[in-house]
């Protein structure tokens, strides 16, 4: 895969990845609850998610060459980074008016 393929692919992925707690009513996507998901666990599910698309960026950088080594810099740009693409999830979920 090219370097721009997998660039583009994370990109998707943490897209993907940060609106499904807001969209899905399961538990990471797959496990049904009885009840209903809160505001704390989809937060939860977030961060989770956050580090399962960390180290699918990291095998992909890996596949290319060298890891760079990586400050907390990095880590604070990259979560406001997930933060911002989990926007369109939380507006659709707690702000948008539904019909019911």
């Amino acid at each position: 895969m090219s370097q721009t393929a997998s660039i583009w692919l994370v990109i998707v992925l943490a897209f993907i990845a940060a609106n499904l707690p807001f969209v899905s009513q399961r538990l990471l996507g797959v496990v049904r609850l009885a009840r209903g998901k809160g505001l704390g666990l989809r937060l939860a599910e977030l961060v989770v998610f956050y580090f399962i698309v960390g180290g699918l960026g990291m095998l992909l950088e890996k596949s290319a060459g060298q890891i760079a080594p990586q400050g907390w810099e990095f880590f604070a740009i990259t979560g406001a980074m997930f933060l911002t693409l989990a926007f369109p999830g939380f507006v659709w979920r707690y702000l948008a008016k539904h019909r019911t």
